[in-house]
């Protein structure tokens, strides 16, 4: 296995991405972090993880809280010892234009993502500088590359995962530790099908248009991604093949960013 022993936090862990890449790490043989705002979810995939015969733990975290991500760390330190791996994945969305954008939406999107990734990072880096290694998976966006409407708040804090990437890679280079971004297109989770809705009333369509004219318009490979896709590359990164990838931002993105 490729992870054997290793101490994995997954934020937004409970379902969607952040399940499946926490599910792909314990298969692999690191013991897992469940961190997520849902309790019950959270329970429910700590259940699963258990089930594949890795040490894990769940502990209930609102990323945009300070308190909270300084919690997350300290409960895994004291409980593991370590901190090998950190994927940053909680998130959520908010479709509407920009006129009509409720600022409090605005702030818990950029808080949740953008906030979230640099407070579960910073409190980190001190454990995984002190062993001289570690391995910082941020979750951003194909639409970290690219705008799109309607998303402002989403486009813009994924925007901010991937500048933040870069800096963290620099500054963190000398002790060891890479830091890259994922950037997929849409993908097959319950945050997806959410939008779907909320697009087909921003844009005035119905919700098969959507899928059509909106999610796979500029993909050429005309599917949603599976979350399971995600998570093999965030095992890749998580491992000693991908030691020397750092500061990069990997699309997963059918060719949507080579037009």
């Amino acid at each position: 296995m490729k992870l054997n022993g290793k101490v994995s936090i997954v934020t937004g862990a409970a379902s969607g991405i952040g399940f499946a890449i926490a599910h792909a790490l314990a298969k692999e043989g690191a013991n897992i972090v469940i961190a997520d705002i849902d309790e019950k979810g959270g329970k429910k995939a700590f259940k699963t993880i258990l089930k594949i015969g890795r040490d894990a733990l769940f502990v209930k975290t609102d990323v945009s809280n300070r308190v909270d991500c300084k919690k997350l760390i300290d409960k895994t330190v004291r409980s593991f010892g370590r901190i090998d791996i950190l994927v940053n994945n909680a998130g959520l969305q908010h479709v509407a234009p920009i006129t009509d954008f409720q600022e409090d939406k605005w702030d818990l999107l950029i808080n949740v993502m953008l906030t979230g990734t640099f407070l579960c990072t910073k409190y980190a880096l001190p454990y995984m500088i002190k062993q001289k290694s570690g391995r910082i998976i941020n979750i951003s966006s194909v639409n970290g590359l690219i705008g799109m409407k309607f998303k402002s708040a989403y486009v813009s804090a994924k925007h901010g995962v991937i500048g933040f990437t870069k800096t963290l890679a620099l500054e963190m280079a000398e002790h060891n530790i890479t830091a890259n971004a994922i950037c997929p297109t849409f993908v097959r989770t319950p945050l997806v099908d959410k939008q779907i809705d909320d697009q087909a009333m921003a844009h005035g369509i119905l919700r098969e248009e959507v899928i059509e004219k909106v999610i796979l318009a500029e993909a050429p490979m005309k599917r949603l991604l599976e979350p399971e896709e995600i998570a093999d590359l965030a095992v890749y990164l998580a491992s000693d093949s991908a030691r020397s990838i750092t500061g990069s931002a990997i699309t997963i993105d059918e060719g949507w960013t080579a037009q």
